[in-house]
């Protein structure tokens, strides 16, 4: 008899041991679980905010840089029309007539080399 009651109460300690233990256990790895959901719903959230962020910001460079574009552009059709009116035969003609007094030469004064 002695024997028995000494496996009955090993038995009662050990199975009272476990059902404390375990609900405790349970509602930890339901803590964790949520946790970690949580978690996952946060970050995931604060990456589609950083994204959408960097969306608009790009947005904002692409529209800078096509207004630039477009100056540049503009500047580069003055410089171009300037660089035509500066070389056009007429304006150096008139230049070295009138400012350095230059005068066309004579036909006898033409040297043609070949």
């Amino acid at each position: 008899m002695g024997k028995t009651g000494e496996k009955n109460r090993d038995r009662i300690l050990w199975t009272g041991e476990r059902t404390k233990a375990g609900p405790k256990r349970i509602k930890l790895n339901r803590l964790f679980l949520f946790a970690c959901l949580m978690l996952f719903l946060v970050g995931g959230s604060l990456f589609y905010v950083w994204s959408r962020i960097q969306v608009i910001r790009l947005g904002y460079e692409i529209s800078s840089a096509l207004k630039e574009e477009k100056t540049l552009t503009e500047a580069n059709k003055r410089l171009r029309l300037e660089i035509a009116t500066l070389k056009s035969y007429a304006r150096i003609e008139k230049f070295a007539v009138e400012e350095l007094r230059m005068a066309k030469p004579k036909p006898e004064q033409v040297v043609v080399i070949r």
